[in-house]
């Protein structure tokens, strides 16, 4: 099976917008259905509680005319058009959907921000996480929900395997991120969000891209939009993750970035296992 996830930074904005960036985002879009995959999860949608309009629907369909679509929205007490989730799944596929509310720190359960799809033999749950924000005003909600989220995961390994997805906003190692010195006490890669990760893939995880990759050094899935040469000098972070329970690790084919062409901030990322 081969699935895909992605952080896409407003669909709205990729779907109606004509901006440059519009234009390179839905390049992306269709560039993910050419990969043919059997799941997409798409992270920070930016939808109303409302969720997709008829035209984003109707442009979803014609993208992606083989697949069904669900999502979760950011809903009051959270702000509005902020965060949320989608999956797309091929037709053919009938998974129970759940949309986990974990006990994190008032609102962030309310942001729309996880998702699961149960299958007969395993899950896929996808995860925007939230960002310890500038100053790290956020930093110790985000401990929380780091435990929280370790364990909500760990009570679904319990079940039958799981495939983790998503933005989870943190570079793990210092190769993980082209300036790791001095981004120290940046949100991301503060010592507190690393060793969150850490206690997350010691419940019994794997990064597949390291499992895969080993140690290889200069690749990532977000460059910054705010530095315009961020991608050109491939300043990156990586920050979008395909995790897989340990004991299915061994069965995974690929975990690898989608190019984006120029487009800045987050790129897709793939995941193909023999299952």
């Amino acid at each position: 099976m081969k699935f895909i996830s992605w952080n896409i930074d407003s669909l709205n904005a990729a779907l109606t917008s004509d901006s440059a960036r519009a234009l390179l985002s839905r390049n992306v879009l269709k560039s993910l259905q050419e990969h043919n995959p059997d799941v997409i999860a798409i992270q920070e949608t930016k939808l109303s509680a409302a969720g997709p309009t008829k035209k984003h629907a109707e442009i979803l369909k014609e993208v992606f005319p083989a697949y069904e679509v669900i999502w979760r929205s950011s809903v009051e007490p959270a702000r509005k058009g902020y965060a949320g989730t989608m999956f797309l799944y091929k037709s053919e596929l009938s998974p129970e959907v759940s949309y986990p509310v974990i006990g994190a720190p008032k609102p962030m359960d309310a942001e729309g921000r996880m998702m699961t799809l149960e299958f007969d033999d395993f899950y896929i749950t996808q995860v925007y996480t939230p960002n310890a924000g500038s100053a790290l005003k956020r930093l110790d909600e985000r401990q929380v929900w780091d435990q929280k989220y370790a364990d909500y995961l760990e009570a679904l390994d319990k079940n039958k395997p799981v495939f983790a997805t998503g933005d989870f906003n943190v570079a793990h190692r210092e190769i993980d991120l082209a300036n790791p010195k001095g981004n120290r006490r940046s949100a991301g890669f503060t010592d507190e969000e690393r060793q969150g990760f850490t206690n997350l893939l010691n419940r019994g995880f794997t990064d597949t891209f390291r499992h895969i990759h080993g140690d290889v050094t200069g690749i990532y899935s977000w460059w910054a939009q705010r530095a315009k040469t961020s991608k050109i000098n491939n300043s990156g972070w990586r920050i979008d993750y395909w995790l897989v329970s340990n004991r299915i690790a061994e069965k995974v084919i690929k975990s690898e970035m989608i190019d984006s062409g120029t487009r800045q901030d987050h790129t897709p990322v793939l995941l193909e296992i023999e299952i």
